[in-house]
């Protein structure tokens, strides 16, 4: 009798697990989707620049990196980020941060400006304190990459720290060398 229910009990975790998956957006990692439009609009919302629009992105290979300044491995992942808009054409490649912050003192305006200077962020960062971006892209990992092409289709997601000459900073960049010749 044990066994039975066993037996039955491994076959729902099992099609639960497997049904979780499905619906989770990396499982796919291969599929292509849309950007969803960045969901701050206001002056006070962006740092570096002005609110940007998906649209302001076509013709350019984007990495959008959502972060938190309070996430250890999301700031040891910036001197890569860093490296990358030196190594890349700006015509051509951006890179957009979208700071979601994890905890209630990462919602100051003020301190994520300080962080993006003490980290020498230059690049445009909007700050998504209602988690609104981060939904859209039915994000759940501090640091995750995505790799948009000049279309505006996701074409790779890649989660974690991340550092210049690691694996997966590695297949970061190749996807976007191969975007960018495209």
């Amino acid at each position: 009798m044990c066994l039975k229910k066993c037996k039955w009990l491994v076959i729902v975790f099992v099609t639960i697990g497997l049904a979780l998956y499905l619906v989770s957006p990396y499982a796919k990692q291969g599929t292509p989707f849309a950007l969803p439009e960045f969901t701050q609009t206001s002056a006070e919302s962006w740092i570096n620049s002005a609110p940007l629009r998906k649209q302001d992105l076509q013709g350019k290979v984007v990495l959008i990196d959502v972060w938190t300044y309070g996430c250890w491995n999301c700031y040891r992942s910036i001197p890569w980020l860093n490296s990358l808009e030196t190594r890349f054409d700006p015509e051509k490649f951006l890179i957009v941060g979208i700071h979601t912050p994890e905890f209630d003192h990462e919602h100051d305006r003020d301190k994520v400006v300080q962080k993006c200077e003490e980290f020498q962020v230059t690049h445009p960062v909007m700050m998504d304190n209602d988690f609104g971006y981060w939904k859209a892209l039915r994000n759940r990992y501090w640091p995750t990459f995505y790799v948009v092409d000049k279309k505006g289709n996701v074409q790779g997601v890649f989660i974690g720290e991340t550092h210049q000459g690691d694996k997966r900073a590695k297949n970061v960049e190749t996807l976007i060398s191969k975007l960018i010749a495209q």
